[in-house]
């Protein structure tokens, strides 16, 4: 793999991973097009996703830093009030419950959701489906819940959601922030408990394919950490933009990009392949 293949894959990463179109569907066709694309297992999604990780870490680093302070003794983090340390125990209580799906089946079903990674055809479906859950979130008119509003039902149901996103083409961030407004969470809360819940998840899956990492040839190595900046820079750029976005519950225009890009890789994959 050169290193122009390895920075457009890394800020396609970025891009996608963070805007609701799926990052894994991206990286499976385009790697398809590049017929001299080769990694030991997952090894360079693992790298690339970790750039997304450092993105969401930075920009979320107010809020990770709560939720760390919270669970200190209040003799070290004490320059939060007790209703802060309240609000951010709670969310990672939800962050916990919510993850508990994505761990389970990664876990059960890791062989078998490797080899849909296989098929560009497969991701192109699934990103289809991606585009029917943005496109009908979006006439979803009222979502007012907020954060203090949040229970337990909807961390397991945006959790499983979470799950099914382990499937190439269905999009991570689109499948939990869609099920957050179809539980009526105002949509910039379902993005943020979406993008926080992404860490643990993203963490467990580094860990749980962390043997491909061993495997990089040492004459790749500055291929891959080109992939992780340009994942994590275009990671934080599309976060920004993203917010501004979904604001304006516009979120049928990526159901329509994904739409396009699904039946575009269809018919050329049909035709010359």
């Amino acid at each position: 793999m050169n290193l122009s293949t390895a920075v457009l894959l890394g800020i396609v990463q970025g891009l996608t991973e963070l805007f609701p179109v799926s990052s894994s569907a991206h990286l499976v066709i385009l790697q398809s097009f590049f017929p001299d694309f080769r990694q030991p297992g997952v090894a360079f999604d693992v790298v690339v996703h970790l750039g997304t990780l450092f993105a969401v870490i930075i920009y979320f680093r107010n809020e990770i830093l709560n939720i760390i302070k919270s669970v200190l003794p209040q003799n070290i983090a004490n320059t939060s009030t007790e209703n802060d340390f309240a609000a951010s125990r709670r969310l990672l209580l939800l962050i916990i419950i919510g993850t508990i799906p994505v761990v389970i089946i990664g876990v059960l079903f890791q062989e078998k959701i490797h080899t849909t990674f296989e098929s560009a055809r497969a991701a192109a479906l699934f990103l289809i489906v991606t585009g029917f859950l943005l496109f009908f979130s979006d006439k979803i008119k009222v979502a007012e819940r907020s954060e203090k509003d949040m229970n337990i039902t909807d961390s397991i149901l945006i959790g499983l959601a979470q799950s099914v996103a382990l499937l190439p083409g269905i999009s991570r961030s689109g499948a939990t922030i869609t099920m957050g407004i179809f539980r009526g969470i105002n949509r910039t809360t379902a993005a943020r408990f979406s993008f926080l819940l992404s860490v643990p998840a993203i963490c467990g899956a580094v860990i749980l394919e962390s043997s491909y990492l061993r495997q990089i040839s040492s004459a790749e190595i500055f291929s891959y950490v080109a992939g992780f900046c340009a994942a994590a820079v275009a990671g934080f750029l599309s976060l920004k933009l993203f917010f501004l976005i979904i604001r304006e519950a516009r979120l049928k225009y990526f159901a329509y990009y994904c739409w396009a890009f699904a039946l575009f890789t269809l018919l050329v994959k049909s035709s010359f392949f």
